[in-house]
Parts: C-alpha cells; sequence; structure tokens
C-alpha cells in the first residue's frame, strides 16, 4: 500500500519551534514556550480529522483514533514523545538543514565551521550513504531528541486517517512536555490514555527496541560540621566542606563510578557538593539494572560516610535515600506480546532488531511503574543534546513504518 510520507516536512517545521526545558522552574510546562508547538500539533491533528485532539493547561496534547475493526478482543494502545529539548545546548532559531544523498564525506555546519560531524565521531555514518541527512547550522542543537519521535508519532496519525481501510484497535497519541528534565510523566492522566500498553519514540539507532533502563535512586548526605574562627580553630573546627570532599575522595574509582561502567555495570556518582564551613550537602544518583543492587550500592556509600564521620566525632552526617523509578523490564516481562510485536515490527519494516538497555531513564520507565507498560522505539537520533545532533530522512520514515506495523500486528492477533 503505497503512502505520501509528511515526516520529514514536519520535522522541519517542529525543529525551529523553541521548545528548550528548564531544569530550574518550578511550573508545568516549566516553560510556556514549549505550548508553542503543542498548539500546533493540536491544529494539525484537527487539520487530519482527529477532532478529539486537545492541549490541557499542563502542556499534555492528547488526540485519540478509535478502532474500526470488527473483533472485541484488540489491545488498545499509545504512542508518545516529548516536545521539549534539551538545556545542554541552545534551542532558539534552529536552521534545519537537509544535506541531500549523503556521500561519506565530513559535514561542516555552516554557522560556524568549528563543528563537524564526522565518522570518527559517529562511526554509523558509514551506513548511511545515499541517505538525506538532516543537521542544525552550528549554532544550536537540532531536536531530533525528540521532534523526531513527535514527527513520526504525527505522520502515523495521519496514515490512519488516510487509510481508514486498515484495521486497528483503539490508538492514543501523546506529546508531554518537560522529558529533559525528569517530569515528564508529572501530570500524565491515564484515563485520557486510555490504554493497555504504549511505546514513546526517544531512542537512536534505526532498529534499536529497549524493555530495559536503570533502576534509580537518589541519595542526599546532609554534613553538619563545628565552625570556628580560622585563627583559633585547633582542635575545635570540623570544617563541613571537608568532610563532604573526603567522602567524595573514597568513592571507588575503578568500579561503581560511571567513568568506568558500561553495559550492565551500576554507578554511584555525586552531581552536586553545596554548602559552607558548618554545613553542606553531596546530592548522588545510584544507578543499577538490578533493582536490588540499589541497596548494595547505598550501603556502601553509606560505609563510607560511618567511615570518614569517625573521625569527626563532634559533626554529625544524615544519609536519606529517594526512590525515583525502576527498571521497566521488571514490568514488562509480564507482558512478553507488547516485546513481540515490536520486534515483529521492525523486522516487517526490513530492519534487523536490536535490542538493547538505556543506561538511563525514560518517561516510559515512570510509565511503567504508573502500571502502564511503556518500552521505546527508536525514531532516529544522533549527538543528541549537541549542536552536532543529526538524523536521516529515511530513518524518520522507518519510524512511522514500524509504529503503522505495531498496530496491524496487534490487530491481526486480536478475537
Amino acid at each position: 500500500m503505497s503512502y505520501n510520507y509528511t515526516v520529514k516536512e514536519r520535522f522541519l517545521r517542529y525543529v525551529q519551534i523553541d521548545t528548550q526545558s528548564d531544569p530550574e522552574s518550578t511550573s508545568t510546562p516549566s516553560t510556556e514556550k514549549q505550548k508553542n508547538l503543542g498548539r500546533l500539533l493540536v491544529e494539525e491533528l484537527h487539520e487530519i480529522g482527529i477532532d478529539n485532539a486537545h492541549m490541557d493547561e499542563f502542556g499534555y496534547v492528547y488526540a485519540s483514533i478509535p478502532s474500526n475493526t470488527n473483533k472485541k478482543a484488540v489491545h488498545k494502545m499509545f504512542f508518545a514523545a516529548h516536545m521539549d529539548t534539551a538545556p545542554d545546548a541552545s534551542g532558539t532559531d534552529v536552521k534545519p538543514i537537509v544535506h541531500k544523498n549523503y556521500q561519506g564525506q565530513d559535514i561542516v555546519l555552516p554557522d560556524d565551521n568549528d563543528v563537524v560531524i564526522k565518522d570518527s565521531e559517529f562511526p554509523m555514518l558509514k551506513d548511511k550513504i545515499g541517505q538525506d541527512i538532516i543537521t542544525a547550522s552550528g549554532k544550536t542543537l537540532l531536536g531530533a531528541d525528540d521532534k523526531s519521535g513527535v514527527a513520526a508519532i504525527m505522520d502515523a496519525a495521519n496514515y490512519f486517517i488516510q487509510h481508514p481501510e486498515v484495521k486497528h484497535g483503539d490508538i492514543t497519541f501523546l506529546f508531554t512536555p518537560d522529558e529533559e528534565v525528569g517530569r515528564g510523566t508529572e501530570k500524565i492522566d491515564l484515563e485520557k490514555l486510555n490504554a493497555d500498553f504504549g511505546y514513546t519514540l526517544d531512542s537512536g539507532e534505526i532498529g534499536h527496541f529497549e524493555y530495559e533502563n536503570f533502576s534509580a535512586d537518589s541519595v542526599t548526605i546532609d554534613i553538619k560540621g563545628v565552625s570556628a574562627h580560622p585563627g583559633y580553630a585547633k582542635d575545635k573546627m570540623e570544617n563541613a566542606l571537608k568532610i563532604a570532599a573526603e567522602i567524595v575522595a573514597r568513592l571507588p574509582k575503578y568500579h561503581l563510578t560511571p567513568e568506568v561502567t558500561t553495559g550492565s555495570q551500576g554507578f554511584i556518582h555525586p552531581v552536586k557538593i553545596e554548602g559552607a564551613l558548618e554545613e553542606a550537602s553531596i546530592v548522588f544518583i545510584i544507578r543499577d539494572f538490578e533493582s536490588e543492587n540499589l541497596l548494595k550500592h547505598e550501603d556502601l556509600l553509606k560505609s563510607i560516610m560511618n567511615d570518614v564521620m569517625a573521625d569527626y566525632p563532634n559533626s554529625k552526617a544524615e544519609f536519606t535515600a529517594k526512590k525515583q523509578y525502576r527498571n521497566m523490564k521488571d514490568h514488562l516481562v509480564k507482558h512478553p506480546q507488547i516485546i513481540d510485536f515490536a520486534v515483529e515490527a521492525i523486522k516487517k519494516a526490513g530492519i534487523k532488531p536490536h535490542v538493547g538497555k538505556i543506561r538511563g531513564g525514560t518517561d516510559g520507565a515512570m510509565l511503567s511503574e504508573m502500571g502502564m507498560p511503556t518500552p521505546n522505539i527508536f525514531s532516529g537520533q544522533y549527538g543528541i543534546h549537541s549542536k552536532k545532533e543529526w538524523t536521516t530522512v529515511q530513518e524518520l520514515q522507518k519510524a512511522v513504518d514500524v509504529l503503522i506495523n505495531i498496530v496491524k500486528i496487534a490487530e491481526s492477533k486480536g478475537e
């Protein structure tokens, strides 16, 4: 069945809208400008013919297409992508450039010739010969993370409206704010999703599919030292900043640290130290694919803290661990058909599936924790969070194909 893709044009349009989120903001969305894209998506969904499309007060966009199959037992599903871009690089005045029929050359970006996309840094470029590569101009990130996912979902929605003869169950489309600042699921309305499960489109290399991610806790160590005038501090002062520094210095150097871990290995990672002589705090993130290992890592950290504190008898340290999210595999292994649908859909698109693990978290991890199993599918993202970010037109189109295939496969297996 032929289909005229709209994903390229949508992507080029969406990336020009600044949707950078703000980690320091306490509002939802964290930046009002994210709603600019949300409003455009609603308008385009209405134009497609999905009248129920709307954006709520928090910047979440919902739309759905009702089932058109005579089968009564067909899985209801949703597809989700986030609208915001990362704070790591500017998202203002993005100028997307399409480099047609790529032939293996270095790609020098015109607005800053020092920004060069080359195969020594991106070895997967050798597999993109003949494709049309999309980059920014050198001053900003591109926004493929995750406007590639947004564009693919919008084009899939367009496909199902244009092809009513294709049978499917209920499908919901969700576009979220603030994923890049860890708050993408904060205000999701699960009733509006009206689904048994879903998929996020927020991954890189073509064919990649992930249903495992880090389990995550945070730890804060609050230290109360002993203040004294530095000129008369002998046998009195216990400097909270020095105590904090000693704790960090005693962390493992050759294991359990991001600099030396890969694959399934977890870590203890200090991300913030602040304070003064009398009081200081250290914030850590604790990560592992095995949820039970988090407690082991936290026990090690606590023992390091206690060993250091033994040298400072008049000071105190408080250890606080907080749950962040858990490996979505813990939930998805109970629903193997969700994994099977995606793997089969990728194969049907003529792509070799690459089932991997995310050394981080996703909206899908949080949704799975909320009782909505949600693995992650590729959408074509490379060099993310940087001025060297890029994608390809052909991979955007393949992402659309995979979504369409998942819906068809789910309907074919219904009763």
